[in-house]
């Protein structure tokens, strides 16, 4: 092994490979995500530390009067732990993990990716990323068909840093709608959260901002969560479909937005 390819090898030429294949890239809330990491070696053997499956997306959040967009780790997997890939040796490791209940969906700008990383010592990481297609579950999907039932258009789908909100999380995904129908002429706007756990869903709503003026309600100014209309669904209550919901969420709406 000479010292020239350890070199190389330490600033990523001739540094191993590593390549993940989804068994499908399309994955709903709380679903299974499998496939296949292969392993390449380089050009000299190298010790690697461990293989890390990384769940990813990214948010916005203000500082200094301009929005940054910010890198997040929503959660990460351990695949192997330390072993020796020999110089051209190849390895095929098989994964399947359960995305949490509060990874974001993929709609609009909310991107997420699965990024699989090489921890190699005194050398440069091999990494690879691929798109993920996030999918509502089916509570969620219960819910955001209710809620196009009263008539409102989904308008932007964002990740916006909401700390106090979004634990464990530093942000939230933010579905905004406009009324088209029921609900126009009282409400500029609704803003919702989802929050799903074991079955049941939590929807946290901001009603109306424009007779609150609550700008920026889930942004990281706003701080606290006192001011949020939450409407808690049962298991029994998805049961019973969108139309059910639909009716339940008209009446929580109709509450506030006198």
């Amino acid at each position: 092994m000479s010292f020239f390819k350890k070199m190389l090898a330490s600033v990523g030429i001739g540094n191993a490979k590593v390549d993940t294949v989804l068994d499908t890239a399309q994955v709903p809330v709380g679903g299974d995500i499998s496939g296949i990491v292969h392993i390449e070696g380089g050009q000299v053997e190298q010790q690697v530390d461990r293989i890390y499956l990384f769940i990813k997306s990214e948010y916005i959040r203000e500082r200094d009067d301009r929005k940054h967009s910010e890198t997040v780790t929503i959660t990460k997997f351990l695949l192997t732990d330390r072993f020796t890939l020999r110089a051209g040796e190849r390895k095929q490791i098989p994964f399947r993990f359960t995305l949490p209940e509060y990874v974001p969906i993929t709609l609009r700008s909310s991107g997420v990716w699965v990024e699989t990383g090489l921890d190699i010592p005194s050398a440069a990481d091999a990494t690879d990323r691929d798109a993920l297609n996030v999918t509502p579950s089916d509570e969620i999907q219960i819910a955001l068909d209710a809620v196009e039932l009263l008539g409102f258009r989904l308008r932007e789908v964002t990740n916006d840093y909401a700390p106090r909100l979004g634990a464990p999380l530093p942000f939230v995904q933010e579905f905004e709608y406009v009324p088209t129908t029921k609900f126009r002429g009282q409400l500029d706007e609704l803003e919702v959260l989802f929050r799903q756990n074991n079955g049941e869903l939590e929807l946290m709503l901001e009603i109306d901002r424009r007779a609150r003026g609550l700008g920026g309600f889930f942004s990281e100014a706003m701080g606290t969560d006192e001011s949020l209309v939450r409407l808690h669904l049962s298991r029994s209550d998805l049961s019973r479909g969108p139309h059910a919901v639909a009716d339940l969420l008209e009446d929580t709406i109709a509450r506030y937005a006198r």
